[in-house]
């Protein structure tokens, strides 16, 4: 007999332009994110963007994508940018908020 297979997992690594700094953005992503059960982390930029990571099942890195387009109050997300990467980037056991870079 087989044994299971674990669940697929996927990583993204999404930039977020518009007004996405001082609205709470960040702090709303790691909320969202561990509701989510993703790991990874989110943090600004120096060009006033925001950096993040999504690791998880690939449903709920996608709809973790489409919720910060479109869902964080307060913000303005004038585009945003997804590209994946490799699921193991980092060992990542929560969803943290980093400094920025």
């Amino acid at each position: 007999m087989a044994a299971p297979q674990a669940p697929a997992r996927a990583a993204r690594l999404v930039r977020v332009r518009g007004l996405v700094q001082g609205v709470g953005y960040r702090y709303a992503c790691v909320q969202q994110a561990r509701a989510l059960g993703l790991t990874g982390w989110v943090r600004n930029r120096l060009d006033g963007s925001v950096e993040a990571l999504l690791q998880g099942p690939p449903g709920q890195v996608e709809r973790m994508c489409r919720w910060m387009h479109a869902d964080v109050p307060g913000a303005r997300v004038d585009a945003i940018e997804a590209r994946e990467v490799p699921p193991d980037v980092d060992a990542l056991d929560g969803f943290d908020q980093r400094s920025t870079v």
